[in-house]
């Protein structure tokens, strides 16, 4: 009999996942014009004030530019394959904030404030800080499922932190109508909502991973909206309550409007029914409204938000109580116009001690105008993009959902701080990402990229190649 023999199986694999690029020599481009750009506005600053280059610029290039360094070099080593476009961009806000900063303490005006404290140094130690914290997350995180474990502990973190400010002898005293700074000897004060914002993502990640389908299965349908069960209704109700809380204790709007909102975009997400949004805003409006109508804090906010031009005759005339700051911040945008007066030119220093913090981005709408603005805006979209990338791309549920809640959270943030400098909403008092002066945010914000940038990792590293079988090459050989 003769012999047969059968051909050997090949294996198949996906091309794209052979040599997948790292992209890291891209983010390393990308770092050093962001770098370049905010140094060329440091001295421009230095010139239009002084008529002289700033003696600390070669200080400040490098400093900047060793930030960026390493952050550059811990991410090429421990995540490889992340986005390249973060962490640029990340740095490109940083420093372009310090450089503003800067130009604002060099106001005679701001100089002779009783309330003068020079920020740009404090700043640039919490931009240090912010990329230490940074890397540690990429350091000690190596993977970014780990913290589904700890879903309902990052829920009694996050309750914890933001309780802190309501402590006695460790609160700080209420500052400008609202109570959410702790105060540590030596340190300063901590405004622990800052990082209750991640953590509470985790804790939103971990929570709608597992209840997802019972909250997309509607039991009933009220009003042409589709609700789910009240079992799986309450945790929705009880987060919705504890921003109400937070704006009642501690009124602080921004931090109520960030959280439930974060909670409604992402639970719109695992769910994909449209009857979360309109339900979540319903209940974030009634809250409003309702707190509204006997929290004086409040009031002034949304009185100023409807006729600034009112709030600051009635401040002017020493009336306590009234802020003429928003319409001052209307005043800088309007006299920028569409190229803006020129980096130093300005006079937002008129706002006062908001001017590098909550209004800081009235200085870029008139030194740098509409142009400037939208440039900004665009930068911070780019991040928000880059979040939403990662989250098409993880693959896992969990790694979706965190990517879709930090993304929602910072998108939220610069929403509600642009929109109330721009007069479209009410203030909030909160701080622009990596722009506005201000330690937490700063750290914050640094760590929420880092993890980002896990997740990024961890979606585009390439999958391992299968081992070779090497029964599937043998040529098999029947004989008689």
């Amino acid at each position: 009999m003769s012999s047969t023999t059968n051909s050997p199986t090949h294996h198949t694999s996906t091309i794209g996942a052979i040599g997948a690029p790292s992209r890291r020599n891209t983010e390393l481009a990308l770092l050093v014009f962001a770098v370049v750009i905010p140094v060329f506005a440091y001295a421009n600053v230095g010139l239009a004030i002084n008529d002289e280059v700033p003696t600390g610029l070669l200080g400040y290039g490098l400093g900047l530019g060793l930030l960026a360094g390493v952050g550059h070099l811990v991410v090429r080593k421990f995540a490889p394959y992340a986005d390249p476009l973060m962490l640029p961009l990340a740095t490109l806000l940083n420093g372009l904030g310090l450089v503003v900063i800067w130009r604002l303490d060099q106001s005679q005006r701001l100089q002779l404030s009783s309330t003068y404290i020079e920020a740009s140094p404090r700043q640039l130690l919490n931009s240090a800080l912010g990329v230490a914290l940074f890397i540690a997350v990429l350091v000690f995180l190596k993977d970014h499922r780990v913290l589904q474990r700890y879903t309902y502990i990052s829920m009694a973190a996050a309750m914890v932190l933001l309780l802190l400010p309501l402590v006695p002898g460790l609160g700080a005293d209420e500052t400008f109508g609202a109570k959410i700074w702790i105060s540590i000897p030596g340190l300063g004060t901590i405004q622990p909502g800052e990082f209750a914002k991640i953590i509470i993502a985790v804790f939103f990640a971990g929570y709608l991973m597992v209840k997802r389908d019972a909250l997309a299965l509607a039991s009933r349908r009220f009003m042409g909206l589709y609700l789910p069960r009240g079992r799986d209704l309450g945790p929705i109700l009880v987060v919705w309550a504890m921003s109400i809380l937070i704006l009642v204790f501690e009124t602080d709007l921004g931090s109520s409007l960030l959280f439930f909102g974060m909670f409604v975009i992402m639970l719109y997400v695992a769910t994909e029914r449209t009857s979360w949004i309109v339900f979540g805003l319903l209940m974030s409006a009634v809250g409003a409204v309702g707190v509204a109508s006997f929290e004086p804090h409040v009031q002034q906010r949304v009185q100023a938000w409807l006729d600034p031009m009112k709030e600051y005759e009635l401040s002017k005339q020493g009336i306590i109580g009234h802020s003429e700051q928003s319409m001052e911040a209307l005043w800088a945008f309007g006299s920028g116009g569409t190229l803006g007066t020129g980096l130093g030119q300005g006079n937002s220093d008129l706002i006062g001690f908001a001017a590098n913090s909550d209004f800081i981005l009235a200085t870029f709408g008139e030194e740098l105008g509409l142009a400037g603005v939208m440039a900004i805006l665009l930068l911070y979209g780019l991040i928000v993009e880059r979040g939403i990338r990662t989250a098409l791309a993880a693959r896992d549920p969990f790694g979706k959902l965190l990517s879709v809640g930090l993304s929602g959270a910072f998108a939220l943030q610069v929403f509600v701080v642009a929109g109330g400098v721009l007069g479209l909403i009410p203030l909030t008092g909160m701080t622009l990402p990596f722009v506005a002066y201000g330690g937490s945010s700063v750290i914050a914000n640094w760590a929420l990229i880092g993890i980002l940038l896990r997740i990024s990792d961890t979606a585009r590293r390439p999958a391992p190649m299968p081992a070779a079988n090497p029964d599937a090459e043998m040529t098999q050989v029947v004989r008689p």
